[in-house]
C-alpha cells in the first residue's frame, strides 16, 4: 500500500500541483486549505463544497492524523492530560492547562511533546525513566493539537477554532534535539496561510542544549524561549540535570544572553522547587542574579511527585520564602500554583504508565 503524504507539510502551491496532477481544478486547493486551516475540519470526507471524488482522493492520498487520542484524565483544577497512541505502538502525551488571564478570563495553553521518552535523563522527570526511544515526526507533533477544536456561534455564524490560545513545547522530550521536526511543525502553526498562531504565542522549552541554543539567533528563531534551569549553581544543577556536565551554567547562560540580546525577547527560567535539593535560600539568591543578568522572568513550579522517584515537593512555606527572596532582590517571577498532581501531570507520567502496563 502506498504511504500517505503528510497534508500539513504541503504549502498551497504544492497542493495545487498535486490536485492538477490528479486531474482536479487548482482552485480547489484554496477550498481545501480554508476548510482545514480556517474551519479546522481535519477529516477530508467532511469538507463541504468539494466533489465527493476529491474528498475520497484526499482521504486516500494524505495523512491528517499521525497520532490518535487514546485516553485522558482531568484534575480538580481542570488541568487535562491526554494520551496519544502512535502507529508503532508507542505513546506520548500532551496537557491542556488553564490559568487566569490578565483580562479576568481564562487562558488555555496546550503543552506538546517532541519525543517518545527523553535522553536528557533529568533526575526528577518521569520521561527520563523510560529513556530515549525516538524523535516524533513533525506530523506527530502537529497531530497532538488537532482534537482540541471547539464550535461556537458568532452573529449567527458557526465558528470552529482551537480551544487553546497558546502553545508550549514543554512535554515529553528535549525539543532542541529534535530541532528539524520541531521547526517544521511550528511553521505549520505559525504560517499565515495555515493556522496563523502568532510567534509570541508559542514557547519552546529546553533543558539547556547550549550548542543548539547558540545558533537560534542565526536561524531567525521567532518564538519565545524557556530554559529548564532547576539549579542556580553547577553543583546543584549537576545533581539533578546530567546535561549540566556537558553544558555548564557558564556556557548555557552565555548562549541565553546572546539569544536575549539578539532576538529582543524575554526568556523564562523554569525552576521546579524540590525539597532539600534546590530550594535553599542561597539558590534563591543565585537564581535572582541569573534572572537579572538575563533580564529573564522566573517561573517557580511546585514539583509534581513521580511515584517511582524519591523527590518531594517543597512545602508551601518554603516556596513562599524562596519567592520573597526573589522579590526582595528585584527579580521578575511567578509562583505557579500546583496543577494536575492527581492526574499524573508531571511530564511523561501518563505515557510511562501506559507503556509499562500494570505494575
Amino acid at each position: 500500500m502506498e504511504e500517505k503524504e503528510s497534508f500539513f507539510l504541503l504549502n498551497a502551491d504544492e497542493l495545487k500541483n498535486r490536485l492538477a496532477e490528479a486531474g482536479f481544478e487548482k482552485y480547489r486547493a484554496k477550498q481545501v486549505f480554508d476548510a482545514v486551516y480556517k474551519n479546522k475540519i481535519f477529516n477530508p470526507l467532511e469538507i463541504p463544497a468539494i466533489p465527493k471524488k476529491l474528498k475520497e482522493w484526499l482521504s486516500e492520498h494524505f495523512q491528517f492524523f499521525s497520532a490518535k487520542m487514546a485516553g485522558e484524565k482531568q484534575s480538580g483544577d481542570e488541568t487535562k492530560k491526554y494520551l496519544f497512541g502512535l502507529s508503532d505502538g508507542n505513546f506520548i502525551e500532551c496537557v491542556l492547562l488553564k490559568a487566569p488571564s490578565e483580562d479576568g478570563g481564562i487562558r488555555k495553553t496546550l503543552c506538546l511533546s517532541t519525543q517518545v521518552g527523553c535522553a536528557c535523563a533529568c533526575k526528577f522527570c518521569a520521561s527520563a525513566l523510560r529513556g530515549f526511544v525516538r524523535n516524533l515526526t513533525a506530523e506527530e507533533i502537529i497531530s497532538q493539537a488537532l482534537p482540541f477544536v471547539e464550535e461556537t456561534i458568532d452573529n449567527g455564524k458557526r465558528i470552529r477554532r482551537f480551544e487553546f490560545e497558546n502553545i508550549v513545547v514543554m512535554g515529553m522530550g528535549e525539543p532542541l534535539i529534535n530541532y528539524t521536526n520541531l521547526m517544521s511543525a511550528l511553521k505549520v502553526f505559525n504560517s499565515a496561510e495555515k493556522f496563523a498562531f502568532g510567534a509570541r504565542r508559542i514557547t519552546v522549552s529546553t533543558c539547556g542544549i547550549a550548542d543548539r541554543l547558540e545558533k537560534l539567533p542565526e536561524d531567525g528563531f521567532p518564538y519565545r524561549l524557556a530554559i529548564s534551569l532547576h539549579g542556580a549553581t553547577d553543583e546543584v544543577r549537576g545533581k539533578i540535570m546530567p546535561i549540566n556536565s556537558r553544558f555548564p551554567l557558564a556556557r548555557l547562560l552565555g548562549a541565553a544572553e546572546k539569544f536575549s540580546k539578539s532576538c529582543g525577547r524575554m526568556i523564562t527560567l523554569e525552576y521546579i522547587l524540590i525539597k532539600n535539593v534546590n530550594d535553599s535560600f542561597e539558590q534563591a539568591r543565585e537564581l535572582a542574579k541569573i534572572a537579572k543578568r538575563l533580564h529573564a522572568h522566573i517561573n517557580l513550579i511546585p514539583y509534581n511527585k513521580v511515584p517511582a522517584l524519591s523527590w518531594q515537593r517543597s512545602d508551601a512555606g518554603r516556596r513562599a520564602a524562596f519567592a520573597r527572596i526573589l522579590d526582595e532582590a528585584g527579580a521578575s517571577y511567578t509562583l505557579r500554583r500546583e496543577k494536575g498532581s492527581e492526574i499524573d501531570a508531571a511530564c511523561g507520567q501518563l505515557a510511562l504508565k501506559k507503556s509499562l502496563g500494570p505494575q
